[in-house]
Order: C-alpha cells, then structure tokens, then sequence
C-alpha cells in the first residue's frame, strides 16, 4: 500500500481514483469495489466490530485507498503500511453536506425504507455485478450513518461537525511529511509534487459529478414505483369494469 486515503466520501474520491491510477497508483480501492466484490462487506464489517479480519487478503493486491469504508480506518491501514503517504481530500462542508444528502444518503434511504426500492436496487446489483447488495446495504448504515454520523446525518450541523473532526483528527494524527490535504480541484501540480511524479499529458478526471447520480436516482424511484402505477392502474381498470357491468 502506497496511499492510503482518508478523506470522506463525496470529496472527489473517484476523481482521485482515476488520477491515482493513472499515475501508476493502482489499483485503487475505493467504495465501487465493494459493489464488484459484495463479500467485501463482511470484512468491513468484522474490522468494525473488532473481529478477525483478513486485511491482506482484502487490500494485498491495491496500492491505495480511497472514500468509504476504507476512510474510516486511515489509522488501521497507515499501521500496516507505515511508508505509504496519506491523502485528505477536503471540500467546502456546506456543499459536502448537500453532495452527501441528495445523492448517497438518498439513495441507502431510499433502500432502507422501501422494500419495493430494495428489492429493484439488488436487482440491478445482482445483474451488474453478480452478487447482492445485502451485505454492503448493512455496511453502509452499520459504520458510516449509524457509526460515523451516530444514525443523525439528517441534523446539517451535527453531520458538518462529524466531518470538520474527522479532518481535523487526520491532520492532528498524520505526520505533516506525510499528509497532502487536497482538494481535486487543484488538479495535478501538488498530488504529483506529493508523490513524487512527473505530471501526465492529460486533463485531470472529474468523475462521479452529483448531477449524473442525481439523475440515476430519478430513474431508480420511476422504477421503483411502477408496480404501485401498474396496480393502481389495474383498480381503477376493475372499478371502471365493474361499473360499466351493473348498468348493463
């Protein structure tokens, strides 16, 4: 492990994955691959309860890390990797705050509170990966809405605090030779400087834009609610029927 990220999500996490790999820090663990490999999850889950955990056989092929889960445990990973520099991907906490809210959250509340949301969502998870999602749903709300933002991501000002800490404990605990803070915005010059890399001939990525995910969430909640269009469609078919039958 080369470095290990310890940013929150929805910091340009996976802007940074594709510039990390691009630089020849790759592969790069980042939350999409516990959506490629859904028995990820139960490890996730084992390091936060403090269980046994495979770490190695987990994270042994990566060369760093990024966003959710991997974030939660910085220390835990910079312990096993005591040469590998670390990343603190930071944006402005108010427009963090809203990035988190209308997509992600959004989305795993969407999940938890509707079966007929859940049941589309591992379909899908089930057609493009080839696992279910159950595990990673429980991981999601074990460690990052119950165990990180103490099941209250809803109150603004208690989430902004729980992420402005969260930062300030990374740049309190990380030796300063060792720790970038960075925003994506910033582009190429200080990650390369940082790690110590001549810059590439090409755009720096902007993946992952709230837009888009915001727009797949439309399109999950249409999908999500047509069986109640479909039965409410059947009623009013029924009655109409019915009707038109006793005034023959």
């Amino acid at each position: 492990m080369k470095v290990v990220g310890a940013g929150f999500g929805r910091t340009g996490t996976m802007s940074l994955k594709a510039a990390l790999e691009t630089l020849g820090f790759g592969p790069c663990y980042h939350m999409t691959e516990v959506f490629a490999h859904p028995e990820h999850a139960d490890f996730w889950l084992a390091a936060w309860r403090g269980e046994p955990a495979d770490w190695d056989g987990v994270l042994g092929n990566y060369e760093a890390t990024l966003d959710w889960p991997a974030c939660t445990f910085y220390e835990e990973i910079m312990q096993r990797h005591p040469d590998a520099k670390v990343i603190l991907t930071v944006r402005d906490p108010e427009r963090w705050y809203e990035s988190v809210r209308t997509t992600v959250y959004t989305l795993s509340m969407m999940v938890i509170r509707s079966p007929t949301t859940r049941a589309v969502f591992r379909i899908i998870s089930l057609l493009t990966f080839g696992g279910s999602s159950t595990g990673r749903d429980v991981l999601v709300d074990e460690i990052i809405w119950r165990g990180t933002f103490d099941d209250r991501f809803e109150d603004k000002a208690h989430a902004i605090e729980v992420f402005e800490l969260h930062n300030e404990e990374v740049k309190r605990k990380v030796p300063s030779e060792k720790l970038l803070v960075y925003e994506i915005k910033e582009g190429w010059g200080p990650l390369c400087e940082f790690l110590g890399v001549e810059e590439p001939d090409e755009p720096f990525p902007h993946l992952n834009d709230a837009a888009e995910m915001r727009r797949n969430l439309g399109r999950l909640r249409t999908i999500a609610l047509a069986p109640y269009a479909l039965l409410a469609f059947l009623a009013i078919l029924g009655f109409v029927l019915f009707r038109w039958r006793a005034r023959r």
